[in-house]
């Protein structure tokens, strides 16, 4: 079984390859073509789906973990996910303008910019520091927890929930429920 980190990693990566690949690609102020502007709005909302499950099953698990087992957890947990709910109402906002709109290429220029930091965050300060406090054992329960709760996690950011881990396990699955029924009605593919 993989690790939590390892879980996360994983996450992390697929961000960064998203990032790069909307941070390189053909805008509409460079000409893109209507095809390119419409695979640049499937890769923006691909980017919303992974990034919105990815911080609902850390506000349910991986934050509570990193409260529990540091004694800087409450801060840490804290300024994390200050940065998480910013990213929320950036995509909140990205999932409602289109690519040809300027704001759709702000929107993914600061997401880009405040993605990277959330996630150098976690990898080089939040990360290392619960490495150790965790056994192997823990570890891997925790990432049986995270990728077992992906699965069923909401697909569109909710940057007006508050990030509390116990009200998400509870409405986590309704929410959850309510964003794929919505994407499947707007043909919105996970």
């Amino acid at each position: 079984m993989a690790s939590a980190f390892e879980v996360l990693a994983k996450d992390h990566e697929e961000v960064r390859r998203m990032l790069s690949e909307l941070e390189l690609g053909p805008t509409a102020a460079t000409g893109a073509t209507a095809d390119q502007l419409a695979l640049r709005q499937q890769l923006a909302e691909q980017l919303i789906v992974e990034e919105s499950k990815h911080e609902a099953v850390e506000e349910m698990y991986f934050w509570p973990a990193v409260r529990s087992h540091l004694t800087d957890g409450d801060d840490l947990a804290d300024q994390a996910q200050d940065q998480e709910q910013q990213g929320k109402f950036i995509l909140d906002r990205l999932g409602k303008v289109a690519p040809q709109d300027e704001e759709f290429e702000d929107q993914i220029t600061h997401f880009t910019s405040a993605g990277r930091s959330h996630i150098d965050f976690e990898e080089t300060i939040v990360w290392p520091a619960l490495l150790l406090a965790l056994t192997a054992e823990e570890s891997e329960d925790l990432g049986r927890e995270l990728a077992e709760a992906k699965q069923t996690a909401p697909t569109r950011p909710h940057p007006n929930t508050p990030p509390a881990a116990g009200l998400l396990k509870v409405a986590g699955a309704a929410v959850a429920a309510a964003d794929r029924l919505r994407d499947a009605v707007t043909g919105r593919d996970e």
